[in-house]
C-alpha cells in the first residue's frame, strides 16, 4: 500500500503529526473486497487486522487534521479531528489520490479529553451506511475495513471498540477553510482553496479572484445535487455541522443518520436534534447556509474590501435556492415519470406528498409500488385512487424506466441496521449482513428478499439515533 503525505504543506499546524495508538488483540471485522481492487491493496489476509488498526506505522507520519465547525448552529473554531488520524493518499486505479483515514484509532491534540475510539456498532453503521448510499448512487466516503480493537470504550454503557478505515476523494471540509480564516490565514486559505480546485474542481483555469469565486460556485453546485440525491432516496442525514460538509459534494459522518419511512417532512431521529435543524426537510437549507458559511471564509481570497467580497459572492449564495428548485422538481418528475413539463405538475405532486403525509404512507414502498404499477397490477392504497388515475394520464412509454432508475426497491432501513448492529454485538458477526449486501448491490431492480427488507407495519416515531463518539 503505497502512501503519499497529504495537507502536510498547507498551513502550520493543518496537518499535525500523530500516531494512531496500538489496540491489544486487533480482529478483522469487515474487509471491502471491491474497494481493495479499485486501489490494488494486496495485503495478506493475516496482516490486514494489524494494519488497519494502527497498530503497525507507516512508511509516512499520519496526520490528525484541524477544522473548526458550527454545531447546530454554535461556532467551535478548534475541533479536528479528535479520534482519528489521516494515514495519507493512495492511488485508485484510475490514478485518482483518495485519502485513507482511521476512524477510533486513538488521542489526538485535538481530542479535548477523549479517548479517540470508537465502539463497534458505530463502526458497523458507517460501513453499511456509506456502501448502501454508495450502491444507491449518493456520492458518499467509502469504508475499507472495520477492526474490532479487542478493547472496552466507556460511553452511557461498555461497548467494545472497533477503528473503521475510510477513503475520500478528500477530507477538506466547509470547516477546514473557517479553522484558517479563524486564524487569519490568508495563505493558508489560498492553499487549501487551490488544493480543493485541484483535486475536485480542475475544470477552473480562472485566476485571481474569479478563482475562488468560480470554486464557491462549485461547491454550492455540488451540495445542491448532494442534497437533491439524500432527499429522493430518503436520506436524512442528521448532524450536518460545517464541520460535516465536504467541498468535493460527498456524504460524510454517519453518525445519527437514518433513512426516513413515513414520510414527513419534519422527520427528526437524531437525539441530539432537539429542535429538528436537520430534519428531512430542513436540509436544503441547512446546505445553503453551510455555504454561505465558507462564503464567509473565502472573503479574504476575493477582495481586500470585505463589503465588495461579500457583494462578489451575494449572487453566488443567492443561486443555491434557484438550483435546488430547479433540480428538486426535477427529481419529482424523476420519480414520477411525467412525460414533459406541464402547469398541474407542481399540484399533483403537492397533493400526493399530502396524501403521504397525512396517511403515514412508506415513502420508498409506495414510490416503488406506483413505478410497478405501470409494468402490471399493484395493491395501492385506498387513499391514492383517485390521484393514481390523474397521475397516470401524465405518463407515457418512457416512464417506467425513468422511475425504475430514480425509486430504489431497498434501502438500509432503519430496523435492518439494528438488526445488524446488535447481531456484531452480540456475536462478532451479521449473517443478515451478508444477504443484505448482496441485494443492495442492484437496490433499484432486484426482486430478491423484498418482502424481508420492506417497511415495519408499527411507526418508527419514537426511532433514536446517537452520534458515534
Amino acid at each position: 500500500m503505497k502512501l503519499v503525505p497529504r495537507y502536510t504543506d498547507i498551513a502550520e499546524n493543518f496537518a499535525i503529526e500523530d500516531f494512531p495508538a496500538s489496540v491489544a488483540s486487533p480482529q478483522l471485522l469487515l474487509w471491502n473486497e471491491s474497494l481493495a481492487k479499485q486501489f490494488n491493496i494486496n495485503i495478506a489476509d493475516d496482516l490486514r487486522a494489524n494494519i488497519f488498526s494502527g497498530n503497525e506505522q507507516q512508511a509516512i507520519p499520519a496526520v490528525a487534521l484541524g477544522y473548526s465547525g458550527h454545531q447546530f448552529g454554535h461556532f467551535s473554531p478548534r475541533l479536528g479531528d479528535g479520534r482519528a488520524h489521516l494515514l495519507g493518499a493512495i492511488s485508485d486505479d484510475e490514478n485518482q489520490l483518495w485519502d485513507i483515514q482511521l476512524k477510533g484509532s486513538g488521542a489526538t491534540p485535538y481530542s479535548r479529553g477523549g479517548d479517540g475510539r470508537c465502539a463497534l456498532g458505530p463502526a458497523i453503521r458507517e460501513y453499511v451506511m456509506s456502501e448502501a448510499m454508495h450502491a444507491l448512487g449518493v456520492k458518499t466516503t467509502r469504508c475499507l475495513a472495520v477492526v474490532g480493537s479487542g478493547e472496552t470504550v466507556y460511553r452511557s454503557l461498555p461497548q467494545a471498540g472497533a477503528i473503521v478505515t475510510r477513503v475520500a476523494t478528500s477530507h477538506i471540509r466547509v470547516g477546514s477553510f473557517q479553522y484558517l480564516a479563524t486564524q487569519g490565514d490568508v495563505e493558508g486559505l489560498k492553499n487549501l482553496a487551490d488544493l480543493a480546485i485541484e483535486r475536485h474542481y480542475p475544470e477552473i483555469i480562472d485566476t485571481g479572484s474569479q478563482r475562488y469565486l468560480a470554486f464557491l460556485g462549485a461547491v454550492i453546485k455540488n451540495q445542491v445535487k448532494l442534497v437533491v440525491s439524500w432527499m429522493r432516496v430518503g436520506f436524512i442525514h442528521g448532524v450536518m455541522n460545517t464541520d460535516n460538509t465536504l467541498v468535493s459534494g460527498e456524504t460524510i459522518d454517519y453518525g445519527p443518520c437514518a433513512m426516513m419511512n413515513s414520510f414527513d417532512f419534519d422527520t427528526v431521529f437524531s437525539s441530539i436534534d432537539k429542535q429538528g435543524r436537520y430534519a428531512f426537510g430542513n436540509q436544503p437549507n441547512i446546505a445553503n447556509w453551510n455555504c454561505a458559511r465558507l462564503a464567509e471564509s473565502l472573503i479574504p481570497l476575493i477582495s481586500d474590501d470585505d463589503e465588495q467580497a461579500v457583494s462578489l459572492m451575494t449572487p453566488f449564495i443567492n443561486s443555491f435556492a434557484e438550483q435546488f428548485n430547479t433540480q428538486f422538481t426535477a427529481m419529482w418528475a424523476q420519480k414520477l415519470g411525467l412525460s414533459g413539463a406541464h402547469a398541474s405538475d407542481d399540484e399533483l405532486i403537492a397533493e400526493l406528498l399530502t396524501l403521504l403525509k397525512g396517511s403515514e404512507l412508506d415513502y420508498t414502498d409506495t414510490f416503488d409500488a406506483l413505478t410497478e404499477s405501470l409494468n402490471g397490477e399493484v395493491l395501492m392504497p385506498d387513499v391514492l385512487t383517485q390521484w393514481v388515475i390523474k397521475w397516470k394520464s401524465r405518463t407515457d412509454e418512457n416512464s417506467y424506466k425513468k422511475m425504475r432508475t430514480a425509486n430504489p426497491r431497498v434501502i438500509p432501513r432503519n430496523h435492518i441496521i439494528e438488526k445488524i448492529l446488535a447481531e456484531y454485538v452480540n456475536t462478532g458477526s451479521s449473517e443478515l449482513l451478508g444477504s443484505f449486501m448482496g441485494v443492495l448491490s442492484d437496490p433499484y431492480f432486484t426482486n430478491k428478499n423484498l418482502a424481508e427488507y420492506r417497511a415495519l407495519l408499527q411507526s418508527d416515531k419514537n426511532y433514536k439515533t446517537f452520534c458515534g463518539t
